[in-house]
């Protein structure tokens, strides 16, 4: 550890994989079991896993049901953190843990110390904390902004998984990034962009280091709809969402980089009867895909859709 508490740069990748290590060994961490299916829809690989281990979570979250119809307060999992999931301090205002009910080894959480509300637009602060974990490990950072988007804790997290996502053999390390590679190829550095592959509002962003992302975010506001935000060191991008389930399949960010999640064999066929894609497309939000830049806002920044 540095004289300010964080972590030695370069040790994080590291100090996550002896977290987890540990926290397989003292029951802290419960990964959840799963079958990897391979769907091809819209020139996207999606990978869709069927959850095959949910008891442990599904009695927690009875347990919480039952602490919520005796009028009890919800209890907040980072206020206190449980220490055994804890990775590292990140900056002065965000800390890392596992997640601990994870489905990809070293899913990491960046947690603000003290509470925000999970519905409130990302702030540099957020950004900055997100930056040092990816200078640490190449991954996918994401954020679901609001119930709506995915989110189901109300205290502010990021989330990041490391890439590739599904591991050698199964197409690229993000599904996602064969349909946004022509377009970023010719993309100006932080301009709004669109896909012409993905039939929903969006905006795309090509970084030119993770500090060009910044200004893609206001940090007293709060934003007009829910919305997803997947980032990498290479590009953003902003999804705003119109519900959080489909079918009674639920999507957050990771659903708009080509991965699905589903509790059993019938939702495995519904998403294989409706096409991921456009499962994805109806929880988000319909209309030609142009990304604008408010009024007010110069070219190089605050995204917004029309």
């Amino acid at each position: 550890m540095t004289a300010a508490g964080l972590f030695e740069p370069g040790s994080l990748a590291a100090l996550a994989a002896e977290r987890v290590r540990e926290a397989r060994r003292n029951g802290a961490l419960q990964s959840i079991a799963t079958e990897l299916h391979c769907i091809d829809d819209g020139g996207i690989r999606f990978l869709v896993r069927v959850l095959a281990s949910l008891k442990q979570k599904q009695r927690e979250a009875q347990a919480q049901a039952d602490s919520n119809a005796r009028g009890q307060d919800r209890a907040n999992p980072f206020l206190p953190h449980d220490p055994r999931l804890f990775v590292a301090d990140l900056t002065p205002t965000h800390f890392c843990l596992l997640n601990k009910f994870n489905v990809v080894d070293s899913h990491l959480l960046l947690v603000t110390r003290a509470f925000e509300d999970q519905g409130r637009l990302l702030t540099p602060a957020d950004l900055d904390a997100m930056a040092v974990v990816l200078a640490e490990i190449d991954g996918l950072g994401f954020f679901n902004g609001g119930t709506a988007a995915g989110a189901s804790q109300p205290h502010k997290h990021l989330q990041l998984v490391p890439l590739p996502l599904a591991g050698e053999g199964h197409g690229p390390a993000l599904p996602i990034e064969p349909l946004l590679a022509p377009v970023l190829a010719a993309a100006d550095l932080g301009e709004p962009a669109t896909v012409p592959g993905l039939p929903f509002r969006h905006a795309l962003l090509a970084l030119g280091g993770l500090a060009a992302a910044d200004a893609a975010v206001r940090a007293d506001a709060r934003p007009a709809m829910p919305y997803n935000l997947l980032l990498t060191r290479r590009w953003m991008l902003i999804v705003p969402r119109s519900r959080e389930q489909v079918g009674g399949i639920g999507v957050n960010a990771l659903g708009y980089a080509g991965s699905l999640f589903v509790h059993d064999e019938a939702q495995m066929a519904t998403v294989a009867r409706t096409g991921p894609l456009r499962l994805i497309t109806e929880a988000a939000v319909a209309g030609a895909p142009t990304a604008t830049v408010p009024p007010g806002g110069s070219r190089r920044g605050r995204i917004g859709w029309t």
